[in-house]
Order: structure tokens, then sequence, then C-alpha cells
């Protein structure tokens, strides 16, 4: 792998959160890779660490970790999450279903049998 680029914030996150650089090395080489907000999520969960085990690489001292990259693969974050809701994507808001039937006013709808 090249040279890992870390910012300013990422460094003092990292030693406060006491993750080692091998470990965002091995979420950037082996974890899920999520685009959400401009950024790219790197993260180990249960599902990385049972598939590379096969063949070989023991991730299970990693499994939590999330990365967090702004363009050019810089580091901008590393923090342990062992819940990844926040990486799945969300519904879009307003109504998730469409209303069938006539508007009658602003709030009202009519529906036709």
């Amino acid at each position: 792998m090249e040279q890992l680029i870390l910012t300013e914030h990422a460094k003092i996150r990292m030693t406060a959160r006491r993750i080692p650089a091998v470990a965002v090395e091995m979420t950037l080489l082996y974890g899920r890779e999520k685009h959400v907000k401009g950024s790219t999520f790197y993260a180990i969960g249960r599902r990385e660490v049972e598939r590379f085990k096969d063949t070989g690489v023991d991730l299970s001292e990693y499994e939590g970790i999330q990365v967090v990259c702004a363009q050019g693969d810089v580091v901008v974050t590393a923090y342990r999450n062992r819940d990844f809701s926040g990486l799945r994507p969300r519904r879009p808001r307003g109504r998730s279903r469409r209303l069938r039937g006539r508007l009658v006013n602003s709030w009202t709808y009519e529906v036709a049998a």
C-alpha cells in the first residue's frame, strides 16, 4: 500500500482513541467501502472478519474500526463503532407511497373505489 496520508485531526483522534496506524491500513485494504455525503467510509465488521478468516487474514482485533476519507484517500478521522446504521442509505424524505385518488383540497384525498 502507498503512503498513508493523515490529517492533523485524524492523528489526534487516532491517538486519543488508541487506534494504531496498522488498524487504519487494514481497514483501508480489507474493509467495506461506502460513499456517504461526499466522503468515503471504510469499515471492518463481522462479515469482513468472517470472509477473510478463510484466507488467513485475522481482522478480529480490528472489528468495528471505521475510517473516513476525503477525496484523494486522505484520512480525515478514524473511530470504533460496531453499529453500521450510519453507513446505510437513507429513505428519501416525504411520503413513502404515492397516494392514489383525487386531490380534494390541500390536505385531503378522495380515494376512488
